[in-house]
């Protein structure tokens, strides 16, 4: 008889990690730190889980994440509202870690969300180079807007630090710039991304960051993993405005800038932008729909580019032998 799998439910905190087993409920703790994690993957590996859930808290899960990957355990990080809404759903009211480390158990048998593969490392550090770019230019607008306000003896003060953060957001520009020509794939999907009007240098590193997915999916599932696809609202008689919910938020308020241009400046977007108005689409419904039509040329740009290039690849290949 073929035995029950197994499903791990990781609360992360920061000094701690609450650990909870499925079918068997069992549970167990082990701190967050090298040695810590090192002893749980350990007993993973032994144990050889169907799948492995935790949370998403901020940065305290990226080294746990990041060996239970290594290890290839079946690993997904989750968004802790989707937790929460099935712990309300099957009445886990109550909240403690080792009763959220049970709830993520719980989670991974009934829903089984899919495992994505993982980034590796050097995206990751792009990842991360574009977080605190994102970081630097919000700074910036902070201080740029109290310096219109402040008085003569701090405004000195707030124009050094917005020099000081002008000259660090050019120094991380050159850095991002180095890393994409570091990777010739990179530079290659870079290339096809700004081939199409509107798609600017922000937008392009964005997904290669974080939308690696581009040009693996077709036009719907990309659109709604960014989170750019309309849900219905309806119930009965009634019929609700349909609304974009989920996705990756990062992608989506680049993408929102590059498709607001996109409707100016991109023919085949203007077109189909100028259309929704003259339908009596509000502007915000019209540039939603821009948002996910932009995307999704992206989607196939990327995947023919790619498959284009590969194909020159193997021809060259064939012929040099």
């Amino acid at each position: 008889m073929t035995p029950p799998a197994i499903f791990i439910g990781i609360d992360v905190s920061k000094d701690q990690l609450d650990i909870a087993q499925r079918p068997a409920l069992t549970s167990w703790t082990t701190s967050n730190d090298p040695k810590g994690i090192q002893g749980l993957v350990k007993q993973l590996l032994e144990l050889k889980p169907a799948l492995v859930i935790l949370e998403a808290t901020g940065g305290y899960e990226a080294a746990l994440a990041a060996a239970l990957i290594a290890a290839l355990l079946p690993t997904v990080v989750v968004n802790p509202r989707k937790v929460r809404d099935f712990a309300r759903a099957t009445d886990h009211l109550a909240k403690t870690d080792k009763i959220d480390a049970q709830v993520l158990a719980e989670f991974a048998e009934k829903i089984r969300p899919e495992v994505r593969p993982a980034p590796d490392s050097a995206l990751q550090e792009l990842s991360a180079l574009l977080r605190r770019r994102d970081q630097l230019v919000e700074m910036l607008t902070a201080e740029r807007n109290r310096a219109r306000l402040a008085t003569r003896a701090v405004r000195r003060d707030i124009q050094a630090h917005i020099h000081w953060l002008e000259k660090r957001l050019a120094e991380l520009n050159k850095d991002l710039d180095e890393a994409l020509r570091s990777t010739p794939a990179w530079r290659a999907r870079d290339s096809l991304i700004q081939s199409e009007k509107g798609a600017g240098r922000v937008l392009s590193l964005t997904c290669l960051a974080d939308l690696p997915e581009l040009g693996h999916l077709n036009g719907k599932k990309i659109s709604a993993l960014v989170g750019v696809a309309p849900f219905n609202k309806d119930s009965g008689r009634f019929r609700g405005k349909r609304m974009i919910a989920g996705g990756r938020p990062r992608v989506r308020n680049v993408l929102f800038m590059a498709a607001l241009v996109a409707s100016r400046h991109n023919p085949a977007i203007r077109a189909f932008y100028e259309r929704l108005i003259a339908a009596g689409k509000p502007k915000k419904v019209a540039l939603t729909a821009c948002m996910r039509k932009f995307l999704t040329i992206l989607n196939a740009i990327v995947r023919e580019g790619e498959a284009r290039l590969i194909t020159q690849s193997t021809l060259a290949s064939q012929d040099s032998c």
